[in-house]
């Protein structure tokens, strides 16, 4: 049997149980494709999709390429997700999670429930919780987004906005974390609003509840919650450009610290929170596995370029423009790499933490009972107590993190620890 006999054997096997595909000589389906991982109940492939990958899973209820013609390669659907239509590849979507005609995702990218995107959205090492929404036009890598309660009272960045994660001097150790993960898992923080035609140049941080102006492109980090963020175009000047100067690093390598502590803290989320309500569900296994795939995905992603970084910096302190102070601190963060990277890929916080985490599961095993495998339901439930129970164990481990990576790094006097001469 030739590639497109099999192709179409394997359709005629979906359409037998029960997948919709009204054009089926329009739909191209990979060799590699299981369609054990596609389910028959309310799934529709319009004309003109291709679907590839054996990691591939489509769960009860999805509809791919509306909008136009799809390509969904290696990523796991969820119920009722919505992919109206772009590029899908190596990519997590839950629960009526959907993204317009145009879109462009990438590796590394999860969608949880009921997250969204209009048309020509790009993404790529995009974590967005659920509700989150993207307007059109939109470029947005290398971010992790939180914020809102519903999907009436969600985040939301307006259209033509982008996430500059590119550097002059070809860096993109610049992740931005909009929210944080210990409270935006708890679902009860107010929403963030990116006003459109804006930008941020990472790697930025920024709390809940916070509304930036449109047009505003965002420079600093604004830790606090609920303000209302106004940020001027660049003054008109003409500078010496000098190549690898990074006269905020250690603000560059901090942010990128929090960043992958918060992705540790999600993973423990996911571990110990999100799996049993996903492996209730149909292909919950195959979902779930690969959510910490995405996550190992972003983590090597923020390794592979902090090292880079490294690399440059070690440079950049053997300059003569560098200060004493700052080359100190470039170098020290070179020469203890390795041991920097096994920092991160160590243990989750310390008994302490794991404490906090025991409390926090026994509470919360009460309190969400009656909910069954509605997460998010489940979640919303927990009354405050419970709530900040979990914000505890979950800042520890970013806290736990940090307190490590300042104690190996003490030239860079970060997070107010010991520093400069």
């Amino acid at each position: 049997m030739n590639t497109q006999a099999r192709c179409q054997d394997k359709i005629v096997r979906l359409m037998a149980k029960g997948v919709d595909i009204p054009n089926p000589a329009s739909v191209d389906l990979g060799e590699d494709v299981d369609v054990d991982r596609i389910s028959g109940t309310g799934v529709r492939i319009y004309p003109g999709c291709r679907i590839y990958g054996r990691q591939t899973v489509i769960s009860a209820g999805a509809q791919i390429g509306y909008e136009g013609p799809a390509t969904v390669d290696n990523c796991r659907l969820g119920p009722k997700v919505e992919l109206r239509g772009g590029f899908f590849h190596e990519a997590v979507f839950l629960e009526k999670a959907g993204m317009g005609l145009g879109a462009h995702v990438r590796e590394g990218c999860i969608l949880e429930e009921e997250a969204n995107g209009a048309h020509c959205v790009g993404l790529k090492q995009t974590i967005l919780f659920p509700f989150v929404t993207l307007g059109s036009l939109i470029n947005f890598c290398d971010c992790l987004m939180a914020g809102g309660t519903s999907r009436k009272d969600h985040s939301e960045v307006g259209s033509s906005y982008i996430h500059f994660n590119y550097t002059p001097d070809g860096d993109k150790s610049t992740p931005s974390l909009i929210g944080d993960v210990p409270r935006g898992v708890m679902l009860n923080q107010p929403a963030i609003f990116l006003g459109g035609q804006g930008g941020i140049v990472g790697p930025v941080r920024m709390g809940f509840g916070n509304v930036v102006a449109a047009q505003s492109i965002l420079r600093k980090d604004y830790p606090e919650d609920g303000n209302l963020i106004f940020a001027a175009p660049p003054a008109k000047k003409v500078v010496p450009f000098r190549p690898r100067s990074y006269t905020q690093f250690p603000r560059i390598v901090a942010n990128n610290i929090i960043y992958m502590a918060n992705l540790k803290a999600l993973e423990e989320w996911y571990v110990h929170v999100r799996r049993p309500f996903l492996e209730a569900q149909e292909f919950g296994q195959q979902i779930f596995s690969g959510l910490l795939e995405m996550l190992a995905l972003a983590k090597k992603e923020r390794i592979k370029r902090l090292q880079a970084l490294a690399e440059k910096a070690k440079l950049s302190a053997e300059s003569d423009t560098d200060r004493k102070s700052e080359a100190a601190g470039k170098v020290e963060f070179f020469k203890k790499f390795a041991d920097f990277e096994g920092l991160l890929a160590g243990r989750a916080g310390d008994d302490a933490v794991e404490k906090r985490r025991d409390d926090f599961l026994s509470a919360s095993d009460k309190a969400r009972s009656g909910h069954g495998a509605d997460y998010i339901a489940a979640v919303r439930s927990f009354p405050a107590s419970v709530s900040e129970k979990g914000v505890l164990w979950l800042q520890g481990i970013v806290d736990a993190v940090c307190r490590k990576a300042q104690a190996l790094l003490p030239s860079l006097g970060m997070f107010g620890g010991p520093a400069k001469k």
